[in-house]
C-alpha cells in the first residue's frame, strides 16, 4: 500500500511548540495570530468550546484541532477547571500547505478515538505535568506524533468529505495522488493515472472530480505552485524551480503560476518578503 502522508509530510511538515500544560479555568480566549493553528488536548473535562456558531460541550478527553488561525474560546468551571496541554501549530507554507488547506477549520475527535496513540498521549501527558529536563523538546515531538495519528486516523475513517484528504482516503484515487506527488515533473496523462488507480479512464476523471473538488490536471497544476512557492521562500532561483517542478521554462512556470494564483512568482515572492497575505 502506498504511504499517503509520507510526501506530504516530507514536503510540508508541521511542527508544534507547547504553550500551556495545566488547568484553565473560567473564560480563556486564544487569539489567532495569522501564522499559526492549534492542537489541544483534553485530558480532563467538561470544558465548552466557541469560535463563531453554536458552542460546542466536550464532556470526554479529547484531541482539538485548528490547522488554520482561527480565534477560539474555552469556558470551563471557575474553580475546578479543564486539564489541557496546548501547542501551536505551524505548518510549513502557513496557509499555503496542501495539509492544512485540505483540514476543516475545526476538528474533534475523542482520544479513546485515535487508534494506537494511548502510549504516546500517557507518555505526552506525563512529560506536560512533569518537570523534568528536555520536557519541552520531548512534548513538541510528541505532538507532532499525535497530529500524524489524528491525520491517519481521519483518512482511515473516511471522515474528509471533498478536497486533497478525501481523494488520499479513497482506496484506488490515492494511488494518482501519490504518484503526482512524487513525480511533480513528469508529464502525466490522464490515461496513465487512471491505469495507476486501476480505473477506465472515464471513471477515473468522474471519480477524481467527483472526491478532490478538482480535475487531476487542475491538482497537479496546484501541487506544482505549492512546490514552487516553498522553493521561492526558501531562495532557490526560479529556472532550477521551473525544471523541478516540471516546466521547461522560467516562462512556462510564470505562467502556469499566474494561472493559479493571480501573480507571477516574482511578485508573490515580493508580497511574501512584504509580509503581504496572498492566495
Amino acid at each position: 500500500m502506498v504511504d499517503r502522508l509520507a510526501v506530504l509530510l516530507e514536503r510540508f511538515p508541521v511542527s508544534a511548540q507547547v504553550f500551556n500544560a495545566g488547568a484553565l479555568c473560567g473564560i480563556n480566549l486564544l487569539e489567532a495570530d495569522d501564522v499559526h493553528g492549534q492542537l489541544h488536548l483534553l485530558r480532563r473535562g467538561p470544558l465548552e468550546v466557541s469560535h463563531g456558531g453554536a458552542p460546542v460541550r466536550i464532556d470526554q478527553p479529547s484531541v482539538l484541532l485548528y490547522p488554520r488561525p482561527l480565534s477560539h474560546r474555552f469556558s470551563s468551571d471557575p474553580v475546578h477547571g479543564a486539564d489541557l496541554t496546548c501547542a501551536n501549530l505551524r505548518f510549513e507554507g502557513g496557509m499555503h500547505n496542501p495539509l492544512a488547506d485540505a483540514l476543516p477549520a475545526f476538528v474533534c475527535m475523542p482520544l479513546a478515538a485515535l487508534e494506537g496513540a494511548e502510549p504516546v498521549l500517557a507518555l505526552l501527558f506525563e512529560e506536560a505535568f512533569e518537570r523534568r529536563c528536555g520536557r519541552q523538546a520531548m512534548i513538541n515531538r510528541l505532538f507532532e506524533v499525535v497530529m500524524i495519528q489524528l491525520l491517519r486516523q481521519l483518512m482511515e475513517r473516511g471522515e474528509i468529505a471533498g478536497g486533497l484528504l478525501a481523494g488520499l482516503s479513497h482506496p484506488r484515487l490515492r494511488h494518482a495522488l501519490v504518484a503526482m506527488q512524487e513525480s511533480p515533473c513528469r508529464e502525466w496523462t490522464l490515461e496513465e493515472l487512471a491505469a495507476v488507480s486501476g480505473m477506465s479512464r472515464s471513471v477515473f476523471a468522474a471519480t477524481f472530480r467527483e472526491t478532490v473538488g478538482s480535475t487531476p490536471g487542475q491538482y497537479l497544476l496546484g501541487w506544482r505552485v505549492a512546490l514552487a512557492q516553498q522553493a521561492l521562500r526558501r531562495g532557490r532561483p526560479l529556472k532550477v524551480i521551473a525544471a523541478e517542478v516540471g516546466y521547461g521554462s522560467e516562462a512556462a512556470l510564470s505562467r502556469a503560476f499566474k494561472a493559479h494564483g493571480g501573480l507571477s512568482p516574482r511578485a508573490w515572492k515580493q508580497r511574501q518578503d512584504a509580509g503581504v497575505p496572498s492566495n
